[in-house]
């Protein structure tokens, strides 16, 4: 039996042509993200001007170690801005009309605490919020990671007691965030501080 031809494509099918597609497809998607990127870091560096963390470090600092700790370009537009809204003037309508995108800001919603109260159970039920949102809960867990840094950890003589408590606060919540304890056990510890 002879063998068929193979078949011809047009042009537009070329593999030549879908590489050419996916290479410029894939250059306009980062172009995006590249833009929303810079507009995020633009905005958190004038918002946090000025800010110190307990340490009296740059707290910008903090907010671009969060950012680089992942290489999503949505969950970086979350990381730098995570405490834009909690700490700052700006709000989540200023993050739409800025370009930011929208699964960044329903992240940094989540992430923004709504009351300063330092009950722990009422951060415990904040934690539980952001479980449930993967850009969230990454941010979140790269921010912690961030705040307990044995370089970081700020233990003022005058709040020795606060801040011990502030550390071990966040270990528990990392340890929820990543499965090592279930909602009740964290519940359960996190009432006992404080």
């Amino acid at each position: 039996m002879p063998s068929l031809p193979p078949p011809v494509r047009p042009e537009s099918e070329s593999p030549d042509f879908a590489a050419q597609f996916t290479a410029q497809f894939t250059a306009q998607f980062t172009a995006q993200y590249a833009v929303q990127l810079e507009k995020a870091i633009e905005i958190a560096v004038n918002a946090h001007r000025g800010q110190r963390d307990k340490s009296g470090a740059a707290y910008i600092l903090h907010v671009l170690r969060v950012l680089l700790d992942s290489n999503d370009p949505i969950v970086m537009q979350a990381a730098v801005l995570h405490d834009i809204v909690e700490d700052t003037t700006v709000k989540p309508g200023d993050l739409i009309q800025a370009g930011i995108h929208p699964e960044s800001i329903k992240a940094i919603e989540l992430l923004t605490r709504q009351t300063q109260d330092s009950d722990p159970l009422q951060y415990a039920d904040y934690i539980v919020r952001i479980k449930s949102n993967a850009i969230a809960k990454s941010v979140k867990l790269s921010d912690l990671r961030d705040n307990y840094r044995l370089d970081r950890v700020a233990l003022r003589s005058d709040q020795t007691d606060e801040d011990v408590e502030r550390i071990q606060k966040y270990v528990l919540s990392y340890q929820f965030l990543t499965d090592q304890m279930d909602l009740q056990e964290y519940h359960n510890r996190m009432s006992r501080l404080g």
